[in-house]
């Protein structure tokens, strides 16, 4: 889901996010099963690319990185939002918000 390490200064994906994106709370944060929801998502829409353990696979790159513990909740959202062409990753905005919400979760909470 998220491209981590920079080349030659670049920003990775998580820096680009606006001050605005990032100090959005992820709404379903406490929701009982968003997490495990989450996973299941991940498996579908993000293990192809990232390693089902968020090992990274190719030119994915690995989601276990401390860049994506470290990063606020609505920075990974906008990043699942609206992609990197750069880093070759699409954007998720097809899938609705919650699920996007979700998704976020399994990252902080799991992975």
């Amino acid at each position: 889901i998220l491209a981590l390490t920079s080349h030659a200064g670049e920003r990775t994906p998580v820096q680009q996010a606006p001050e605005r994106a990032v100090h959005v709370a992820n709404p379903l944060a406490n929701e009982a099963g968003a997490s495990r929801a989450g996973a299941k998502l991940y498996a579908r829409e993000c293990a192809a690319c990232h390693g089902l353990a968020g090992e990274g696979r190719g030119k994915a790159l690995p989601l276990m990185a401390s860049e994506v513990h470290a990063a606020a909740p609505g920075a990974l959202f906008w990043v699942l939002t609206n992609g990197s062409l750069r880093r070759e990753m699409p954007s998720f905005a097809h899938l609705p918000e919650a699920q996007r919400w979700q998704i976020v979760g399994y990252l902080k909470n799991q992975l």
